[in-house]
């Protein structure tokens, strides 16, 4: 037994990338594909309502292009506006529709939280990324 617990720990390290090479794939240097999990509606006056993104119109998958500086998803394509790095997260930001929308992307993990903004209403969805 504790051989075979020694050998599925070596594996394991073996096996498993270093920390930093994770890091290396959510700092901006690799394209991402990232998919909504939860999204939450919120109106001025009203409480949030939280759904699934897809019940809001809001893309399952979008793609991030650092290179090209764009936002892919399945029916719109958006430039990314502004980019900034620090304190373990990658910022984004730009317009669009009538919205000014951001992504935070966590640099470690590739857990991303995405806004988007007007003066009525606020989409806030939830999501994670892998390189692409």
């Amino acid at each position: 037994m504790l051989k075979t617990f020694r050998a599925a720990a070596l594996v394991v390290l073996v096996c498993s990338p270093p920390s930093w090479a994770l890091a290396a794939d959510f700092d901006g240097s690799k394209p991402l594909l990232c998919a909504t999990i939860d999204a939450h509606y919120c109106e001025v006056g009203e409480v949030c309502y939280r759904t699934l993104p897809g019940v809001l119109g809001a893309p399952q998958f979008i793609r991030i292009n650092f290179a090209k500086k764009l936002v892919v998803g399945p029916t719109r394509t958006t430039e990314i506006r502004f980019m900034e790095s620090g304190e373990g997260q990658l910022l984004l930001e730009g317009t669009e529709l009538g919205y000014a929308w951001g992504i935070a992307l966590e640099t470690k993990t590739g857990a991303m939280s995405t806004t988007l903004v007007s003066h009525e209403n606020v989409f806030v969805l939830y999501g994670v990324c892998t390189p692409s």
